[in-house]
């Protein structure tokens, strides 16, 4: 089909909805995309011939109106062949010269000009083309009033640059640098955000303020390119942040990666998992600090427990496994309602052994605040109980020893004793950073987050890789029992299902 690109000469490539179709971040997998450009700033490169075009597309086949953004560049010659997945259409100008238009996330100047057009604190016109972008430098002012971000990048050139795999939601572009003599520079990461929404985005935000509050537990901001727009057939502006650029941490693990070898090997990790707890807690009480903090009235309380049996209500209908536990899970969501509430802040919101970094020297530092992104950005963005943090790390632990279980059912018994003690030790390293508090009366609270976070992972596993089932039920059963109840139903029923998965993941999807 025709593409409209609201009068330019940078029209969408004809079979772009196929193209987007087969990207990871495309949000909606269950339809075909009928994608159109709302409008588009272009980015000044220094390179000859090459013109790039940050397009926002809408979908208008979503029922949820989905709007992504596409930067494409047109270049005479076609990119070396690393980057051939990401030739979009090979086309032909009017001077009859043939064109290659590429996802531009692929190609070296992109990422040039982006961070060009950040330093420069760049702008461009919304005006005739129905987008305006500005670019701006992020991170602490140094003492001679320069901001630190302006400093990462003054005088560096681009070397090379290479997009990050495995990612789901978003692109990010690894951005190797050199000063004026050649010299490596520290490299950059530039995540570009693929479904654009009106609002701040929480990765943004975040994590500026938590360096501005002075937090070494996550990456330093550099620089950010924020838009503006208006959508069809609404007179609103909107505005979002479309780029994110911060340093980038090379040559180091995930805490999935590092916790999963030492299972592997027997190695006792109540060290780092205490060091972890620790650092869990540092960052929510820098959240607190940076954020508004909320008190936990009646209405929250009861708010949040009803989603939590409204998730549950809906689970059992997939899950019927579940249905077996609904008095005990009526029971423990009872307790945490009755339960003293402590005051609510922005947290994580996605936390999991994979949003957290082993750095040498420096040890764990956390990322990837942009919380669940299945939620709307408008809820993600809302205080909440850093419990809920708290209670996906530890089924993240649990995750590690039902991994090494399912490779070695043998080692299925010492993997979840090791995956026991790691949990009580990150428990101890959170309660621990808070002096006199000793998570005392929070438990009825934490059980009830764990049990609403081990119910979505059913969801999950069953849409996914049914065979998993067992592990999220492992963990209703057991806090199920330990509310003092047990199920009617066969607690053999999981683990009689056919289809398996494939392999395992870097780490549990929860």
């Amino acid at each position: 089909m025709e593409h409209a690109s609201v009068g330019t000469d940078f029209d969408l490539p004809a079979n772009l909805d196929r193209w987007v179709t087969d990207q990871r971040w495309f949000a909606g997998k269950g339809h075909s995309p009928v994608l159109r450009s709302i409008g588009l700033w272009t980015l000044p490169t220094a390179e000859p011939d090459v013109r790039i075009a940050c397009h926002l597309v809408l979908d208008t086949a979503s029922r949820y109106s989905t709007l992504y953004q596409l930067p494409l560049t047109k270049r005479p010659a076609p990119l070396p062949d690393t980057a051939a997945q990401a030739l979009i259409e090979q086309t032909t100008d009017g001077d009859g010269r043939p064109r290659y238009v590429y996802d531009a996330t692929h190609d070296p100047a992109y990422a040039a000009a982006l961070l060009a057009f950040i330093l420069a604190g760049g702008t461009g016109a919304a005006a005739p083309t129905g987008v305006g972008a500005r670019g701006e430098i992020l991170g602490a002012t140094l003492a001679g009033g320069a901001p630190a971000g302006a400093v990462a990048l003054t005088g560096l050139s681009v070397t090379a640059s290479r997009v990050l795999s495995g990612e789901q939601s978003n692109t990010s572009i690894i951005v190797d640098l050199a000063d004026s003599f050649g010299r490596t520079s520290r490299p950059v990461i530039c995540k570009v955000f693929r479904v654009v929404a009106d609002g701040q985005n929480p990765d943004v935000s975040v994590q500026s303020a938590l360096a501005g509050v002075g937090s070494r537990f996550v990456p330093e901001p550099i620089g950010v390119i924020s838009g503006d727009w208006t959508a069809p057939l609404s007179p609103t502006q909107h505005s979002g942040h479309l780029v994110f650029v911060q340093e980038f941490l090379p040559g180091v693990e995930d805490a999935w990666r590092v916790a999963l070898g030492a299972a592997e090997a027997g190695e006792d990790f109540d060290g780092p998992a205490h060091a972890l707890g620790a650092a869990t807690a540092a960052v929510h009480r820098d959240l607190a600090r940076a954020f508004p903090t909320v008190n936990a009235t009646d209405d929250v309380v009861n708010q949040l427990c009803g989603s939590m049996r409204e998730r549950y209500r809906l689970a059992a209908r997939e899950v019927p496994e579940l249905a077996g536990y609904r008095d005990a899970i009526g029971a423990v969501f009872a307790r945490a309602q009755a339960a003293a509430w402590p005051q609510l802040q922005r947290i994580h919101g996605d936390y999991h052994l994979g949003q957290v970094l082993d750095v040498p020297g420096r040890g764990w530092v956390l990322i990837d605040f942009e919380g669940e992104p299945l939620r709307p950005l408008s809820e993600r963005s809302l205080p909440d109980i850093p419990l809920r943090d708290v209670a996906g790390m530890l089924r993240s632990f649990d995750y590690v020893g039902a991994t090494i279980g399912r490779q070695d059912p043998a080692a299925e018994s010492g993997a979840g004793v090791w995956a026991a003690s790691a949990r009580a030790a990150f428990l101890r390293g959170y309660r621990d950073a808070f002096p006199g508090n000793s998570l005392a009366g929070q438990e009825p609270l934490l059980a009830a987050f764990e049990l609403d976070k081990a119910i979505y992972e059913s969801v999950y596993e069953i849409r996914n890789r049914p065979s998993w089932l067992p592990i999220p039920l492992r963990a209703v059963r057991r806090l199920a029992e330990h509310a003092g109840f047990s199920a009617s139903a066969p607690r053999h029923a999981a683990q009689d299902r056919s289809t398996h998965a494939s392999a395992a993941p870097a780490h549990h999807n929860g």
